[in-house]
């Protein structure tokens, strides 16, 4: 199939400038039509395309005013502060009947969700759906042991897209192939996945196009005071650096606006 590309086509906001800036919305090509790609906050993101909407990590920060109604929900983790499991995002966007697919830590939020261990697979009419271990290697708090989380790769339009999830680079990512898009997380606290790690993890993988998120650790923490809303900037460093160390790789670096303001 063709190369990925970025559309200018975007509904009511301006594309950001440069390349390696994404707007509200990316498009790249699959069978049948594009995947759309629609960035919420931190690690939520909306998935379209063939007229099925699949939703990942709804979180109710995000501007789920322009959400749609998911077909398929994923959530990568049973976390304490809703930002990956959010129940009344989840609420907002289901449709009768929709399937939530969760780690076995989830069941309490949501009683009828679908559980996936690491290393299963389940499709879901004709999305399919890898769970991918996510877990800590080095010690320290916050920690995420081996088998509470998953990462996801979603087969969709003839693509695998891998939303990685909270993890350091194991040996289960590692050993993934043919990946077409990935959403990888930075600058977790530790000094795990920083840009060096996340790069290493990229090369290992060798998507064609990578989406660094989940990687403003302190956004959390700013929503409450608007005045220092956006990313420091040594975070938006880190991106660069990123984006550098995997260039001569043929990775694609792009960026979503995955921090709006309070």
């Amino acid at each position: 199939m063709g190369r990925i590309r970025t559309s200018a086509i975007v509904l009511g906001v301006g594309v950001v400038a440069g390349s390696a800036h994404l707007a509200a919305q990316d498009r790249f090509p699959a069978a049948g039509g594009d995947i759309t790609i629609t960035p919420f906050a931190h690690a939520s993101v909306q998935i379209e395309h063939g007229g099925r909407v699949v939703q990942v990590d709804p979180w109710s920060v995000g501007d789920l005013a322009k959400a749609r109604p998911a077909d398929l929900i994923l959530v990568t983790d049973a976390d304490a502060g809703a930002h990956h499991l959010d129940p009344a995002a989840i609420a907002r966007l289901r449709k009768p009947g929709t399937p939530v697919v969760i780690p076995a830590a989830g069941k309490e939020k949501v009683a009828d969700g679908v559980v996936l261990n690491n290393g299963e697979q389940k499709t879901f009419a004709d999305l399919k759906v890898d769970a991918i271990a996510a877990y800590d290697l080095t010690p320290g708090e916050p920690y995420h042991p081996k088998g509470e989380a998953n990462g996801y790769v979603l087969t969709i339009g003839g693509r695998r897209l891998y939303f990685v999830g909270v993890t350091e680079c194991v040996p289960e990512i590692r050993a993934l192939k043919n990946i077409d898009v990935m959403f990888v997380p930075m600058n977790l606290p530790n000094g795990r996945m920083a840009p060096a790690a996340a790069a290493e993890c990229l090369k290992a993988v060798k998507p064609r196009v990578a989406y660094p998120y989940h990687y403003d650790q302190g956004y959390i923490r700013r929503r409450a005071d608007p005045a220092k809303a956006g990313s420091p900037p040594e975070i938006l460093k880190s991106l660069d650096e990123l984006t550098g160390l995997v260039k001569r790789e043929g990775i694609e670096v792009r960026r979503g606006p995955w921090y709006p303001a309070p």
